[in-house]
């Protein structure tokens, strides 16, 4: 499975767009439905008294997620999304890996081939991402992990690479 190449300026200038968009929709619908709901079928506040809407409130917040989620589910498929939704299939298979990654990491001590190939999908897909995201805390402890990984496999004689990882792999662990 070959990594995705990604425009890091168009993906950072779309997925900033979106969060700004999804953010904002989120503050004015639940504030509106709260209100409406308020409007409909709310108490009135008595001088000094709590007016007990809190439910009316949470359920504004509620429907509002509701709303954004269903628009944002409509309109995954855009082009405008391509990238955005790359990078998130992407982490969701990296966290997939991350919580077999103690099993996948002993494997490879043993000489596994299959999960040397995950350790070097999740690696350099890790190195892809943390460069979109202009998370570069982490990334020399990254490295060198990924260089000491390509070292035994070159010790080992191993011709391997991230592109022969398939999800299915995963299976094993």
């Amino acid at each position: 499975m070959p990594l995705p190449v990604i425009d890091k300026s168009r993906y950072r200038k779309h997925l900033n767009l979106f969060l700004l968009a999804f953010v904002l929709s989120l503050m004015v619908l639940s504030l509106s439905f709260g209100a409406g709901l308020i409007a409909l079928f709310g108490a009135e506040a008595i001088a000094g008294q709590p007016t007990g809407n809190f439910h009316l409130n949470l359920l504004g917040v509620i429907l509002a997620v509701v709303f954004c989620s269903a628009v944002v589910l409509h309109v995954k498929s855009t082009a405008f999304f391509t990238e955005i939704d790359v990078v998130w299939q992407l982490k969701q298979r990296q966290n997939r890996i991350f919580r077999k990654l103690a099993k996948i990491k002993a494997a490879a001590a043993q000489h596994d081939a299959n999960a040397m190939i995950i350790l070097l999908f999740y690696y350099t897909s890790l190195q892809q991402v943390y460069h979109l995201d202009d998370n570069t805390l982490t990334l020399s402890t990254l490295s060198r992990d990924l260089a000491q990984l390509q070292a035994n496999i070159q010790e080992l004689g191993l011709n391997l690479s991230a592109e022969q990882f398939t999800p299915s792999m995963l299976d094993a662990f």
